[in-house]
């Protein structure tokens, strides 16, 4: 492959594919630079004072590591200035975050889960960053913008990505023309491609799910791990490797390199509550970019990109990877509910 830098593949999906607005992709470039300066602030760990708890806790109840608000901060304080926002949303904040008066307000909506699987960070396990875009409303340009504009479901992203903070720092991205992956040269500090057109392998035996739930799960679920246990003895005919890491960004990584499902039901400990992961920050984009590699993204019944967001901090169940692995647990969903 010839090198080929993240700029040079932006401007390229700007001229030849048509895919890419000025503006989006200038708003990618900053959301780029400052991944790579959250990815040294990761190296730096206890040496840098990174690590630990800020003794608090975020809108979601959890309690907020350090580098949570380092990162969140960077985001917003890159961000704001060029003219490219009308306004941001993150999983660390309550509401949306307005593009200062003294800036230009432009036309996209950008959200962030700033440190995806941040509890690993302590223990020197892998984390990452996620991003999504969204188009403001036409109308924004003469009015405040409000948290009822982000509430857009995730068919209508025009870009969505994330960085992974492991032995490599790698940005994989998706502007709606198949997922693109760029390493972190640090000679250079450039985004190179190391990888065009990812698509998710079919056919890999692997599921990454948190099993200590599983006393919780709904029965299509209970199912489907069920016959991935039982290996070669069982129905699937076949044994399957199980993954868990605790941080989406590395299992879906996995996902998309290797093949396999990843799993992060509905479960019976809180019934009211649809999922664990945050629908806007972390279900949308990552369904979209597992979507662009061929794979599918869905809820259990429900495609995750067609539901209909009714709050910033919405909370999703989320099953998505291989598009057989997936349509097998969307069938046993179906049965059990005709049964």
């Amino acid at each position: 492959m010839q090198r080929k830098t993240l700029t040079q593949f932006l401007v390229e999906q700007q001229r030849r594919e048509a895919a890419l607005p000025g503006q989006l992709r200038l708003l990618i470039e900053i959301v780029a630079r400052t991944c790579k300066a959250i990815s040294i602030s990761v190296n730096k760990g206890a040496l840098g004072g990174m690590l630990g708890d800020m003794g608090a806790e975020n809108v979601q109840g959890e309690a907020q590591k350090k580098l949570d608000v380092i990162a969140n901060e960077r985001l917003l304080e890159a961000n704001e200035w060029g003219g490219h926002l009308a306004a941001m949303a993150s999983e660390e904040m309550e509401t949306i975050h307005l593009i200062p008066n003294r800036y230009p307000k432009g036309e996209y909506l950008l959200m962030f889960d700033p440190i995806d699987g941040s509890s690993n960070v302590d223990v020197n396990l892998t984390v990452g960053t996620i991003f999504s875009v969204l188009r403001a409303p036409e109308d924004v340009s003469g009015r405040a913008v409000t948290e009822e504009d982000f509430l857009q479901s995730g068919r209508h992203q025009v870009a969505a990505g994330y960085a992974i903070y492991g032995p490599q720092t790698l940005l994989v991205l998706s502007v709606g023309t198949g997922v693109y992956e760029f390493g972190l040269d640090r000679e250079t500090g450039s985004w190179v491609m190391t990888q065009e057109r990812i698509r998710i392998p079919e056919g890999n035996r692997e599921f990454a799910i948190n099993m200590s739930n599983q006393r919780f799960w709904a029965p299509a679920v209970q199912r489907y791990v069920g016959e991935c246990m039982d290996g070669k003895d069982g129905p699937r005919e076949a044994n399957f490797n199980m993954r868990w890491t605790g941080s989406m960004v590395a299992d879906i990584h996995r996902i998309l390199k290797r093949g396999g499902i990843f799993l992060y039901p509905w479960d019976s400990r809180d019934p009211k509550k649809p999922g664990k992961l945050r629908l806007m920050y972390e279900a949308n984009p990552m369904g979209f970019i597992v979507e662009q590699a061929g794979g599918k993204a869905f809820d259990g019944p429900h495609r995750i990109l067609d539901i209909a967001p009714t709050g910033l901090h919405q909370r999703v169940g989320v099953i998505m990877g291989d598009r057989a692995e997936v349509d097998r647990v969307i069938d046993y969903h179906r049965e059990a509910v005709d049964a």
